[in-house]
């Protein structure tokens, strides 16, 4: 560490941070991230800041709370705005800052309880280690968890951050609330019925013991997801590589358990700001501070406030109109899990700030669960909302991993390819919905009406070719279609398109007929 960085920590960390030790106990062969408050003057410095590419934790009006490294620091203070250095991470102490909190072996401990008490409602998994071993736990919560069931997945993801720990207790309380309460409670028995939920409750154990942002190779987790036009512009469905080969790990596991694990919800929790931020965060072309909505933009502002409402301190915000923010309207990141999750993998995504306090005090936790715990709830419920159904063989009646769109909006969903079961969130209307799935025919299902309340369900066989099922695409096939789609038998040349008999060949005849 130079003389630079040494008189920082020595004459103002130690002074202000209260981390409980000289500076003498730091590992000084560990790079410090300096978390520093900066006022930008007027709103065009703050733009300039916006731009200058550090690392945001938070924005509150002018001030951004920034995670900076040494040289970035030294960077800002010859700007010449207001700052003001709240700590170092990883802190001297940190497990001064981790103690009422739930550490990461605790977790572990929890759920295999969980697993013995309770073993046909919940199964426990790791799914993969950090940095430094540890494992990162999830628990699935659902009546007979090994049997695949025509059930919305809704998962929630916490504490990507290590020093925004408030998100892990609250996935802590929900499991035990559905657990304990399943069979006896009416609302929580009908709704695991209905429900599969993941919770996932820290994603980065090792920054959280060391009360850091950043997880052990001090990489932010949550800047270090593909981006949209840098890393991919289609989708898993189309053949886009995962692209998880060389990121951090806890990215990594995260990124194959959300790929082999089909869910129609999903949110990550934070700190450091109280309002539902949803997507995009970044959408290339927009500048940072300007609204860049999303094809469901009103879908998401809808279940937005599912959550916003029911939480008293987030809904009567004063910063944010009822609690909620497009997150590129707030600020701009890139490389985050929510519009990866959306864009990506087709499951809508929003990210729950619960506290303008990165870590209240544990005492005060019950007061958090009491704020979030009904709007939990009725963020799962959004779930159910739309359009659902099953996405079958037309002959086999097996599944089929399908892309299911609704008509003048570009954002797909997934159908499940180990069920074939899709939900595409949706808010009341009547929609335009087609089907499209590798070697099938396209099916379109017009005016489906959908109301307030349950999803309306439209299930559907997709045709490989075999019109007549008879256990071959050929010429007979070809006719079929083209009878049905003229109304008339008209002799049609069945290689439209030059590359043999298919579904694809069939598909050409339909797009050709209806010229």
């Amino acid at each position: 560490m130079n003389v630079y960085a040494r008189i920082i920590a020595t004459t103002i960390v130690a002074a202000t941070l209260g981390c409980g030790a000289a500076y003498a106990d730091v590992d000084d062969t560990k790079p410090f991230v300096y978390v520093v408050n900066v006022t930008a003057p007027c709103g065009e410095t703050l733009s300039e800041l916006l731009a200058a590419g550090f690392n945001i934790g938070s924005l509150h009006d002018r001030t951004a709370t920034l995670y900076l490294s040494e040289s970035e620091y030294g960077e800002l203070l010859s700007f010449g705005y207001t700052t003001q250095l709240v700590e170092t991470q990883p802190c001297p102490y940190a497990s001064d800052k981790t103690i009422g909190y739930t550490a990461p072996d605790e977790i572990g401990a929890l759920f295999a309880s969980y697993a013995q008490t309770y073993p046909d409602l919940c199964r426990v998994y790791s799914l993969g280690t950090s940095v430094q071993g540890r494992d990162i736990w999830a628990i699935k919560i659902t009546p007979a968890p090994d049997t695949p069931a025509d059930k919305p997945v809704v998962k929630y993801i916490s504490t990507m951050h290590g020093d925004e720990p408030v998100g892990t207790e609250m996935c802590l309380y929900f499991a035990d609330e559905l657990l304990a309460e399943y069979g006896t409670d009416a609302y929580i028995t009908d709704f695991l019925d209905r429900t599969i939920v993941w919770l996932v409750p820290m994603m980065n154990p090792d920054g959280f013991l060391a009360n850091s942002r950043f997880n052990a190779n001090n990489k932010d987790l949550n800047r270090t997801f593909p981006s949209y036009g840098n890393d991919y512009t289609g989708t898993w469905f189309d053949g886009e590589p995962l692209g998880d080969t060389g990121r951090e790990p806890e990215v990594i596991h995260i990124m194959q358990w959300n790929a082999s694990t089909h869910a129609a919800l999903s949110a990550n929790m934070h700190t450091g700001a109280l309002v539902v931020n949803y997507p995009y965060d970044n959408d290339p072309g927009i500048p940072s501070g300007t609204e860049a909505p999303t094809p469901d933009d009103a879908m998401f502002q809808y279940i937005s406030l599912q959550y916003s409402m029911l939480n008293p301190p987030m809904y009567a915000s004063t910063r944010f109109s009822q609690g909620i923010v497009n997150g590129s309207d707030w600020y701009s990141i890139t490389g985050g899990m929510m519009d990866w999750h959306y864009r990506f993998m087709g499951c809508p995504h929003v990210t729950l700030e619960l506290s303008d306090t990165k870590r209240p005090a544990p005492s005060l936790l019950p007061q958090y669960w009491a704020e979030n715990r009904d709007s939990m709830f009725a963020y799962a419920e959004t779930a159910h909302i739309g359009v659902r159904g099953l996405t079958r063989d037309r002959n086999s009646d097996a599944p089929v991993w399908a892309k299911v769109l609704l008509e003048d909006n570009e954002q797909p969903v997934f159908s499940n390819p180990d069920f074939g079961n899709y939900h595409k969130l949706a808010l009341a209307g009547t929609y335009n919905v087609s089907f499209h799935a590798e070697g099938y025919i396209s099916y379109y299902v017009d005016d489906v009406v959908v109301n307030e309340g349950p999803a309306t369900r439209v299930d559907v066989e997709l045709s490989d070719g075999d019109i007549n099922n008879d256990g071959v695409v050929n010429s007979t096939d070809i006719q079929l279609v083209v009878d049905a789609v003229l109304g008339r038998a008209i002799p049609f040349d069945a290689d439209v398109d030059g590359r043999g008999l298919s579904a694809t060949a069939i598909q050409a005849v339909i797009n050709q007929s209806l010229l």
